[in-house]
């Protein structure tokens, strides 16, 4: 199977990239290389481009003979979206439409979509399924589920099947130390307590300390970068084998505290996590975990690391690279 990866020299992407081609796939990458790095490009062709090009998208996948596509080019901060919504939607949305055209024309039809858990909102029921209505508090996520719509209607037009994963709160790096995540553009609760701990930061803002929740803190599902990568894999095989489209969550069906990350951190580093609260986000839920049944039973996926493995990873990532921009870190 010849995959083409948009966006594989990112942070879930990099990690998507080196499970396939361990497993033997023939993978190249189309990145813009904007957020992206090089050397987070493991056992791939990297190729510099952007997926609104749709001429130069139909020319790859016909020289490469590309089967299947993975698509996870995007902007993806939601606080960034509301402060410049047209660009996430010029991006996330064109972007992707664009790469479905040049998957119509030159007749590929399966793509692994990369969305959020974000278009879910503030949801009224938790853990979170997939028949829960969308909506979305962001641009961002408004992008996301946009394009959803967008894959659906080319399903539909034209053929072209699709596995849509919502992430919940993507976290980790790999297993051997080898590619993780950039702190320093990053939003992510797991790198910025690090980031903290190692005297990079000042003290961590806990956003809410008087939710009701056992500890105050809100809660959120943490998935180890692995695990989404593995799930990828899966989302290949399952389209290969005639599967028809869908839309999956993909989270540990646990919820983690903020006060557990710092905990499950300061047990990682044998050191103190400096933190001081801070008033709540507008638009964050208080509590927000999946319900990962579906995954489970379509593509035989089944998480495999919990927060302590999560916690762990990137702190060996980390502290392995200080005072310097990581050379493999990727956003």
């Amino acid at each position: 199977m010849t995959i083409l990866v948009t966006g594989g020299a990112g942070y879930v992407g990099s990690h998507t990239v080196r499970l396939l081609a361990d497993r033997g796939h023939k993978v190249v990458v189309l990145d813009t290389l904007e957020t992206g790095d090089p050397h987070a490009v493991v056992g791939a062709d990297l190729v510099v481009g952007d997926t609104r090009d749709t001429a130069r998208v139909a020319s790859l996948l016909g020289s490469r003979q590309v089967d299947t596509v993975i698509h996870f080019a995007a902007y993806k901060a939601p606080g960034d979206s509301m402060d410049d919504p047209g660009r996430y939607f010029d991006n996330n949305v064109g972007g992707a439409l664009s790469l479905l055209r040049a998957l119509r024309d030159s007749g590929v039809r399966r793509v692994v979509f990369s969305s959020t858990c974000a278009v879910y909102g503030n949801p009224d029921v938790i853990p979170v399924d997939e028949t829960q209505p969308p909506n979305p508090e962001s641009p961002y996520g408004e992008s996301k589920y946009l394009a959803e719509r967008i894959l659906k209607w080319f399903d539909t037009c034209h053929g072209v099947r699709s596995v849509i994963l919502r992430y919940f709160n993507a976290a980790g790096a790999s297993l051997d130390g080898r590619i993780g995540e950039n702190w320093d553009a990053t939003t992510n609760l797991v790198p910025l307590a690090i980031k903290a701990t190692c005297g990079y930061a000042p003290p961590l803002k806990v956003f809410g300390t008087d939710y009701p929740t056992p500890d105050g803190t809100a809660i959120r599902d943490y998935v180890h970068v692995v695990d989404l990568a593995f799930a990828h894999a899966q989302a290949l095989d399952y389209l290969a084998g005639g599967g028809a489209s869908t839309v999956l969550n993909l989270g540990t069906g646990r919820g983690s505290s903020v006060l557990e990350v710092i905990r499950s951190l300061e047990s990682a580093s044998a050191r103190v996590v400096p933190w001081e609260p801070a008033s709540r986000r507008p638009g964050d839920p208080v509590a927000l975990w999946a319900d990962n049944t579906r995954a489970r039973e379509v593509l035989g996926w089944k998480p495999r690391y919990e927060l302590d493995d999560i916690v762990a990873t990137a702190w060996r990532w980390h502290s392995e690279h200080l005072g310097r921009r990581p050379p493999t870190a990727v956003r």
